[in-house]
């Protein structure tokens, strides 16, 4: 591969697969079952990083008792049943199609663990269309770190002011942005309410812009 060339890193979780709903429906259907509502705005502040807050916990609080630790994993089972029917984002398959035809390597750059997302590519059948997992297993700090995208475009031998990102949250954008990438967020129904201004386009869907011309968009910056 030639030295300082154009790379795409996909965030995952919500950016290649609606990952993000499921995480967020499955508690909130607890919250609901219990009189209480677990609103987006609370919930997003966990989109894009690490957090140390727990949904079972904080209903606690709201009950004001403890409640059975085996919702957790009635919660667990219920995430991975909406997870297993969750679609592939629009436009991700076209862009990783033009990537190849391109010839621009792909990788991911994730706060999620490399299992998580390992698994969930290997079931819709796209584990092969990324070079590398930038993930975060311990080594590599959160978002909104620009770690993981800086690692991700160093293992594909990237020059970061050429290549683009692909993100859904403020939490990415921003470690996208500072990691010096062209990047472009595509929101949904959990992250449209947070500052994206600091990504370089705001699109529905990534079907509204081809990569080729977000790289070209990239390089004359």
């Amino acid at each position: 591969m030639t030295p300082m060339a154009a790379v795409l890193i996909f965030d995952f979780d919500g950016t290649v697969l609606d990952t993000e709903w499921p995480a967020y429906r499955s508690w909130a259907e607890i919250w609901e079952e219990h009189g209480h509502e677990l609103t987006i705005p609370d919930w997003s502040r966990r989109i894009g990083t690490h957090h140390e807050l727990d949904a079972l916990a904080d209903l606690e609080a709201r009950v004001g008792r403890p409640l059975d630790l085996g919702l957790r994993d009635r919660r667990n089972v219920r995430k991975d049943e909406l997870t297993d029917a969750a679609p592939l984002n629009p436009g991700v398959l076209a862009w990783l199609d033009e990537a190849e035809r391109l010839g621009v390597p792909v990788g991911i750059a994730s706060s999620s663990s490399s299992n998580w997302v390992e698994a969930n590519l290997a079931r819709v059948g796209l584990r092969d269309r990324f070079r590398c997992l930038a993930c975060c297993d311990g080594e590599l700090p959160a978002k909104p770190d620009p770690t993981s995208y800086r690692h991700a475009v160093d293992q594909l031998g990237g020059d970061p002011a050429l290549s683009v990102a692909v993100e859904d949250s403020e939490h990415g954008v921003n470690a996208a942005a500072a990691a010096g990438l062209f990047t472009v967020a595509v929101p949904h129904g959990l992250t449209a309410h947070m500052d994206l201004s600091g990504a370089d386009a705001v699109l529905g869907s990534l079907e509204e812009l081809t990569l080729a011309d977000a790289l070209e968009q990239a390089r004359c910056r």
